[in-house]
This record gives C-alpha cells, structure tokens and sequence, in this order.
C-alpha cells in the first residue's frame, strides 16, 4: 500500500502524492475523499487533468463559498501543469483555503520539480506511490493487501499469487479481494493454485475473452480446459462478469486517450485498447443480456444450479452472441 509520512491526516490542506504507480495514487485520492466525506457527506470533489486547470481556474476553485462548503481538488499530472497555473498552484500553497484540501497527484520525476519542492516546503501531506518493478516490493504489497483486510496468507500463497498474475497491481489487489471473499482461513499456496494455475491459454481471462469476442467455439474449448485443469469456476464467472462490464463501461465513455480513459475507467491503458478492439460487435442491448447470463452462472456455479460447468457453458454461449449482435 502507498506509504505515508508522519502527517498522517488525510483531511491536511495539502496532500502530494508522489510516484508513477496508477493504483497508489488513485487509492491517495480515494483516501482524502472517503475522509472529506466522512465529515461532511456534501464535500464536492472536483478531479482535474492539466488541460481542465486553466490560469485563474485554481482561485475559483477555491474562493470563499456563502454555503461554506467542504471541498477537495484533485490535480492530476500536476508535473505538466502551465508555467501560469504552477505560479497559481504556488501561490495557493502559501495560504491555502479553510475547508478545502488540495490533491496534488505528480510523477516525482525533473519535469515540474519547482512545483514539487514548493509542496514540500510549506510542509504538504506526502503519500509516496512509487512504481513496483520488482518483484520484491509486489510481494511486500500483497502482504500488506491481505492484511489490510484482515486475512493471514502463507508466504508461499504470496508468492504464487505473484508468479501467476504478474506485474499489474490493480489484478493483484483484485485476485487478494477474490480470494479473501471466497476462502475462509488461512489462504496457502493449494488454494491459489487453485484458482490461478493450468495451462495460461486456458485461463480465466481467456475464457473471457473469445466470448466477448464473440468467438464461442474457442471460448468454450478453453473452459473445458480451465475445468479440467483445476480453475474455480466462480474465477471464471468474476472474469466473465469483468469482461462485460469493461465493453459496457468503455462503450459508454466518453473518447480520449487511452492513459485518460484508464483514469476515468480504472482499467490499465493496455485494456483500453484491447477493450476497444473486442467491443466493436457489441450494443448496449447485447451488453445487458450478457450481464444478465453472467449473473445467472454465479447463481449457479455458487450453489444455485445442478450443474456448473453447463451454468457457465451457456453463459459463455450467451456472451459470445451478444458480442455479434451488432453484426445482425
């Protein structure tokens, strides 16, 4: 989890979060805004990219409100701010606003240090979230996931866990929460095999894709091959469900890049652009059925049904015509 120095209110008239590592950062915004909200539920939180804070725009944000408001700014990629609005930012860190905290999101890197050290200077809040490229530190933050939520993991199950999902933190935080909802105890290395291991063409998330690309004959195929190989169907519903929701979110957002709809969406860039290629079949209609199929297989693979593996079969079918709807 992103670490914090000693001033440790989240609710600080400044916070800077620093670092390059999407999850950390996002979970510093949510952070400040969970407290903000705490103390007052009609907090209006305002998240803004370079482009949308303009010269002057910082000062409107920020002026006294009749209703006397709680409010949290958000800037993100505060590195690429304009040199204007940097004087704006400065000069708003030397007297911030009551009732206002101001979330400083910056890479950490030489681009926009001047605005990084003023920060620090006036003695802002610091949340670092630094990019995990080794495997070390992704272990280190698996631990911490499931002690965060209050479950014991033994070091080998950490370490699968590691070795199956990879580099990507958001999936790694998702499999921890997977697994902490479906397993009672302590979670060992079996149980994450469990889930996770088996021929990787066969995976979960392939099974999820060829059927939301509307490809059932190899979806189907790499079920039965997950089945077979050990892979616990509820993995395969989440990931079904997971699937269809990413076309049903992308497909109504609206354009940008792709690092700009990763924020927006919290998806990884490299999803965007996989989601944008698998959506092209699909309707808003087609996207409600599929949802509906998914939630019958959870009912079934949880205990609803007879039969599991036919529960997911036909969502899987169900999925892959949904995905061709489109094209008649």
């Amino acid at each position: 989890m992103a670490r914090k120095t000693a001033q440790d209110d989240p609710l600080a008239p400044v916070t800077l979060a620093v670092g390059q590592e999407d999850l950390l950062l996002d979970r510093a915004v949510q952070e400040v805004v969970a407290a903000a909200r705490a103390a007052d539920a009609d907090t209006d939180v305002r998240d803004l990219t370079p482009d949308q804070l303009q010269p002057g725009t910082l000062a409107e944000l920020t002026s006294p409100s009749l209703f006397s408001e709680r409010k949290v700014v958000v800037v993100r990629n505060a590195q690429d701010l304009s040199a204007d609005t940097i004087k704006d930012v400065k000069a708003y860190l030397e007297a911030p606003a009551e009732e206002i905290t101001l979330v400083l999101l910056h890479a950490g890197a030489a681009k926009g240090k001047g605005l990084l050290d003023a920060a620090r200077k006036v003695g802002a809040r610091e949340v670092a979230c630094p990019k995990m490229t080794k495997p070390a530190d992704r272990l280190a933050f698996v631990r911490g996931e499931f002690r965060a939520l209050g479950r014991s993991a033994t070091p080998e199950a950490c370490q699968a866990l590691v070795d199956s999902i990879g580099s990507d933190l958001r999936e790694l935080a998702s499999a921890v929460s997977q697994l902490t909802a479906d397993v009672e105890g302590t979670i060992d290395e079996a149980i994450v095999g469990r889930y996770y291991t088996g021929r990787a063409e066969a995976s979960s998330f392939t099974v999820a894709d060829r059927a939301v690309e509307g490809r059932a004959a190899e979806a189907l195929e790499a079920l039965r091959w997950s089945l077979s190989t050990g892979v616990a169907p509820v993995m395969i519903t989440s990931a079904l469900a997971q699937g269809v929701r990413a076309i049903g979110k992308l497909s109504s957002a609206r354009g940008g890049r792709p690092a700009d709809l990763a924020r927006e969406l919290g998806m990884p860039p490299w999803k965007i652009d996989r989601v944008r290629q698998q959506m092209r079949g699909w309707t808003p209609d087609g996207v409600a059925v599929a949802l509906r199929a998914v939630a019958e297989a959870d009912a079934g693979v949880k205990g609803g049904g007879d039969d599991p593996e036919y529960a997911l079969e036909k969502a899987v079918v169900v999925i892959a015509r949904a995905a061709r709807s489109r094209r008649g």
